[in-house]
């Protein structure tokens, strides 16, 4: 039987996690000037709408008996949608949307950070061709951070007890200038070392080759671009938000996000990942004939987020999901509760 102190942890946690989400939400679309809509939880098989994050996770399908058996996906990420949906909005320049994306990813390794349930504010906002430079994709880090810093200003005010101390400001780092730096280390250590010493940092270029042949992480061809130079030894206009979760104490990505491809980037990051079959889906087609807005976009993880500003120790305890019996039950002797 659950104890009436575990009852009451949960409905706290509920509380706070809903006060988490609507606090961030309201200083996101301020600071990005967006529209919040709403979002499909399916996209159809074969449009090449459904995103392939790095290339290899399976999404969930099944057949539409409506659409004689057409197959539909649950979708991964909303990244090609949002900018199909912005042409549809005839949406002006500097201005955006975002969503409460929902997701399956069955192929996730479950574990305190990552569950099969996702849930971020998938946004996208409408740039111009001039746009489409580094310093442009730094001025949109600053504001989603300005964001970050003013949910924790709430909710420290709300909830003394917990101990936030993000730095007034996000460092910005390049993929290249980790490897160059701790050459022997793997990605995620060199990703360790960087947020335990700045807090806070704009990790660029995920994706592209680096110098040791290999990219930092994986990233599908066609929604960032994280091909353009951006100096003689650096290229890429993409990157990931990482803080340092003191209470896991290490790395902690909060949002992935970045200039997205146009024609000429999709085109060569597709032939660079062999991909080139694409080019006949209705999406890719739709880029290529440059008949999309150029955006920039991103997704932030809401149970992430909440799991980071709550001090919680596992996403499970902030987001309601399947996990294996083992794990509840060595969780609970800690004194972790999942939902």
């Amino acid at each position: 039987m659950k104890t009436t102190l575990q009852l009451s942890q949960k409905l706290e946690t509920e509380e706070a996690v809903d006060f988490v989400k609507s606090e961030f939400e309201k200083h996101l679309k301020a600071q990005l000037s967006l529209v919040k809509i709403s979002a499909p939880t399916v996209v159809l098989h074969g449009t090449g709408i459904n995103d392939d994050l790095n290339g290899i996770e399976r999404p969930v399908g099944f057949p539409i008996k409506a659409m004689q058996e057409r197959r539909a996906e649950v979708v991964q990420s909303l990244a090609k949608w949002k900018r199909l949906r912005l042409r549809e909005y005839e949406i002006e320049p500097g201005m955006g949307i975002v969503t409460d994306m929902k997701a399956l990813r069955p192929d996730e390794e479950l574990g305190p950070i990552h569950s099969i349930s996702v849930d971020q504010w998938d946004w996208e906002k409408v740039i111009l061709p001039e746009d489409r430079q580094l310093e442009f994709l730094k001025t949109q880090v600053r504001s989603i951070y300005s964001s970050l810093l003013a949910t924790q200003a709430a909710i420290t005010k709300k909830y003394p007890l917990l101990s936030l101390d993000l730095p007034e400001e996000i460092t910005f780092l390049h993929t290249e200038d980790l490897l160059q730096k701790y050459p022997h280390l793997s990605p995620k250590q060199r990703e360790d070392r960087a947020a335990k010493e700045f807090g806070a940092v704009f990790l660029i270029g995920i994706g592209g080759i680096l110098e040791s042949g290999e990219p930092h992480d994986g990233r599908a061809p066609d929604y960032d671009d994280w091909s353009t130079p951006t100096s003689a030894s650096t290229k890429g206009l993409n990157g990931d938000i990482l803080v340092w979760n003191s209470v896991l104490e290490q790395a902690f990505e909060l949002s992935s996000m970045g200039i997205r491809v146009d024609k000429k980037t999709l085109e060569l990051q597709l032939q660079e990942r062999k991909a080139e079959d694409r080019k006949s889906l209705y999406y890719h087609d739709q880029l290529l004939s440059e008949k999309l807005p150029q955006t920039i976009g991103g997704g932030i993880g809401q149970s992430r987020l909440c799991m980071f500003l709550l001090q919680k120790r596992h996403i499970g305890e902030v987001q309601a999901s399947i996990w294996p019996d083992e794990m509840r039950q060595e969780l609970k002797t800690e004194g972790v509760f999942l939902l």
